[in-house]
C-alpha cells in the first residue's frame, strides 16, 4: 500500500499514474484517512493536468501552440478532499 499525506493547502505530490490496482491511502490534513485505487487518484490527476493545460493555454498534450518561451508543462501537485475516493 503507498501512502500520501496532505498539504495544509488540500494537495497531494503527485508528479505521475500509479498502478491502477494499487491502494492508495491518503491522509487528510484534518486527521482523516481514506483508501484510493490507483485508478480513481489516475483520473483525479488527469482532470487536475486538463485543468492546468487549459489555464495555461496548453493543447490537450501540453504544447503550447503560441509564441515560444519556456512553460511548465506537467504538474505535480494534485487537489484532493475526504469523499473522492468514492
Amino acid at each position: 500500500m503507498i501512502s500520501l499525506q496532505q498539504d495544509s493547502q488540500g494537495f497531494i505530490r503527485m508528479n505521475r499514474h500509479f498502478p491502477a490496482t494499487a491502494a492508495v491511502a491518503v491522509s487528510f490534513a484534518d486527521g482523516t484517512q481514506e483508501v484510493f485505487t490507483g485508478r480513481r487518484l489516475n483520473e483525479i490527476y488527469d482532470q487536475a493536468l486538463a485543468a492546468y493545460r487549459a489555464g495555461n493555454n496548453l493543447d490537450a498534450k501540453g504544447f503550447s501552440r503560441g509564441p515560444q518561451k519556456k512553460v511548465q508543462q506537467g504538474i505535480e501537485f494534485v487537489p484532493v478532499s475526504p469523499g473522492m475516493s468514492g
